[in-house]
Order: C-alpha cells, then structure tokens, then sequence
C-alpha cells in the first residue's frame, strides 16, 4: 500500500515573502496559525527567531509587522505603515493625534519623539523598534473629526487641524509644555478653520479647555480664528479658569475676554 506523502507546512519565512509581494505588512496571530498550520508555541518560537534578525516587530502580542530590508537598522516601518491594522487588531477607534497630527498638518518644529494615538479606552504603550507608540483615552474619540491621510500601506485616521488644535490645550502632557503648545498652535493658526474650529469644540468639550485654548490662540496672533468660539463660549457663562491647572503659581495677569487666570509665561519658539 502506498503511503501519501503528507505536504510539510510553509514556513513562516516564506509566508512573509508571500505576504510582502501582495503588498502587505501585517499579520496577525490567528492568520498565521491557519496558514502555517502551526501550534501557537511553534509560531512563537519561529516568530522570536525572525524577530531577532530584524524581519518582525511585535508591538502588540498577536500581532506582526513585516520589517523590509530599508528598515531593518530601525527595527520596523514607520508606524503609518500599520497603525490602521493595529487597530482594527485591537477592536478600537482611533485617531492619530496631538503631536504626530500637529506634524502632519506641517506644523511641528520638533518631530515628535513618540507616535500619538487617540483611543476610546486605555492602552498601554507599545513598541515597534525604535518607535514608541502612545495611546491616550478619550471617550469621545469616535466622534472626533478626522481626515484620511494616505499612507505607504493604505490609509490612517488623523485628527483635523481644528480637532488638533483642541486636544493639544486638553492633553497638554502629550505636548510637554504650554509653550511648545503655543509653538504649535502659531504653526497651525493658518490652517484653521473658525467655523471647523467652533464645530469640533461643539463635540462634548469642556469649557475651560477651549477658554485656555482661545487665550493661546489670540497670544500666538490667531485671535480672528478663534472669534466664533469666543462668542459661543461666552454664550455659556464660564467660569473663570487657570491656564496652567496643575499649579497656581501667582498671577501674571487675567484675560478677560476669556476669563483665563495667567498663571504661566508662555514664549512661542521662532
């Protein structure tokens, strides 16, 4: 009786091979396991091996990236290249925001030393080479205007300049510091849109972050974008706030077309 010779499985190698030439970049656990018909600790092994020569990134367990030869020194791609996949991957919304965003709208006088993403629950960081991945939550961050930015792979979700604009003020931690905001926001005021500015801020946020927000845009020479938020604030009754939340610090002095207490020195990098 002759015996039928059973076909050995592919090899992940050649499933990268494979999936480079279709053009992709990514892969997750359960679509390797089903090509490869492979044990997860088989592909865990074969997957560290290839991680190790620079052929993987793993920033999410269960989830690959394709390293192609231009980008080996890295240790991955540039985040564009799979941030969609990631998160679709994770079952969440997202945008691309704060500084990334600010740098891709072209308004950025340092690159951003971390890729910032904007997520309806917390995650915790992730690393994909050199790169770091940072999520902050938001509840509302389906809800968020965004655009579609084309990418080497597809496409990814980035924060409008309006949105942008509103979550540097609201997360000023992911900007390091009110002046870099400031900075920002000088390079961003040409982009902004006063109508677009007033919708976005409609979306559920709060009202000491636009007050903080149309202070700094008057003080950086984009008061005249800001006007239609001002008056829509105003219709509000705020209250007055401090530019600077975390701290008191004295006084510099008030604002008080947006009830803004000045308690930090703000200087925009030329």
């Amino acid at each position: 009786m002759q015996m039928t010779r059973r076909r050995p499985s592919p090899r992940l190698s050649a499933l990268l091979d494979a999936l480079q030439e279709r053009g992709r970049y990514t892969f997750t656990r359960a679509e390797a396991l089903k090509e490869l018909r492979s044990t997860s600790e088989a592909l865990e092994v074969a997957a560290r091996r290839l991680a190790a020569k620079g052929r993987l990134a793993m920033p999410r367990r269960g989830f690959y990236v394709i390293v192609p030869a231009e980008y080996r020194s890295a240790g991955a791609p540039p985040p564009d290249w799979f941030i969609d996949d990631l998160m679709r991957f994770v079952g969440r919304p997202y945008y691309v925001g704060l500084l990334s965003a600010a740098a891709l709208h072209g308004a950025a006088h340092h690159q951003p030393q971390e890729f910032q993403v904007l997520t309806d629950a917390p995650l915790r960081p992730a690393r994909a080479g050199r790169v770091r991945l940072r999520f902050f939550s938001k509840a509302t961050a389906g809800g968020t205007p965004t655009v579609a930015v084309k990418t080497q792979t597809g496409a990814m979700k980035v924060s409008t300049p309006e949105a942008t604009a509103i979550d540097l003020v609201r997360y000023v931690e992911g900007a390091g510091q009110l002046g870099n905001v400031a900075t920002v926001l000088s390079d961003l005021g040409e982009r902004l849109d006063g109508r677009k500015l007033l919708a976005a801020a409609s979306e559920g946020v709060e009202l000491p972050t636009l007050q903080r927000l149309g202070h700094l845009l008057e003080a950086v020479g984009a008061g005249s974008v800001a006007r239609p938020l001002q008056r829509w604030v105003a219709g509000r009754r705020p209250r007055r706030v401090l530019l600077r939340p975390s701290g008191p610090g004295p006084i510099l002095n008030e604002d008080r077309r947006w009830l803004v207490g000045v308690n930090e020195s703000v200087e925009v990098e030329r």
